[in-house]
């Protein structure tokens, strides 16, 4: 009984994966459609989008299926348990990359290439995720309590993005809309930091017992 259950939780480890390699793909997707100005680029994020809702699906099953049919003990609860909270960042990550592109789709082939700080935002946010993931199928906590602190580069890009479209609209007023389309994205990439430090702080639940918001847990091995 007990090998099966551990394939089934090797399974879920394999999906987690997956769908973290599908959110590194949408935002990898969206910054390249806001550096290239590129329409079609941004027109391939919502299949990929739907393909993360549906592994959210898949995976949901998948965890309440071990909850009720094995009889998990505590830290395999945990795991589960993370899982489930985990997959709901991953699948608004999938999300706030959708926003992204339909934003694209209004700038009318202009580009973000002179704000490189939304790149280095898009890249910090998408190691992010993937290490967020990792450090969930390896226990690894100095890997998660990396992600977190990662996201201080997310938000200070965030803060030299929104510094620099206010002089650009202090200078040329008529670059409004497109300032404000701009921070809009740099926002969602922003944002997509922050679920990439709640994947990461469900992580060291998972293996602690603890969570940032929660105080000690009743989840003790």
């Amino acid at each position: 009984m007990r090998s099966r259950f551990d394939e089934q939780l090797e399974l879920l480890n394999k999906e987690m994966i997956r769908m973290g390699e599908l959110c590194e793909e949408v935002i990898g997707l969206a910054c390249a459609a806001l550096m290239m100005g590129s329409i079609d680029i941004a027109a391939r994020v919502a299949p990929i989008d739907r393909e993360i809702d549906q592994k959210e699906r898949e995976i949901e099953a998948l965890c309440l299926k071990l909850l009720l049919q094995q009889q998990p003990v505590a830290r395999d609860l945990r795991q589960i348990s993370a899982a489930l909270k985990m997959i709901t960042d991953m699948e608004r990550i999938g999300d706030q990359a959708e926003d992204i592109a339909e934003i694209i789709a209004f700038l009318q082939g202009r580009t973000a290439d002179e704000h490189i700080h939304i790149r280095e935002m898009a890249d910090a946010a998408s190691k992010m995720v993937t290490d967020s993931v990792k450090a969930y199928v390896n226990r690894d906590l100095d890997l998660a309590q990396a992600v977190i602190e990662c996201d201080d580069i997310v938000d200070n890009g965030f803060d030299t993005v929104k510094k620099s479209l206010i002089q650009m609209v202090a200078s040329n007023p008529e670059e409004g809309e497109y300032a404000l389309d701009i921070l809009m994205i740099a926002k969602y990439f922003e944002r997509i930091g922050d679920h990439a430090t709640n994947i990461a702080e469900w992580v060291l639940f998972s293996v602690t017992g603890t969570h940032e918001d929660e105080g000690d847990s009743k989840l003790s091995e």
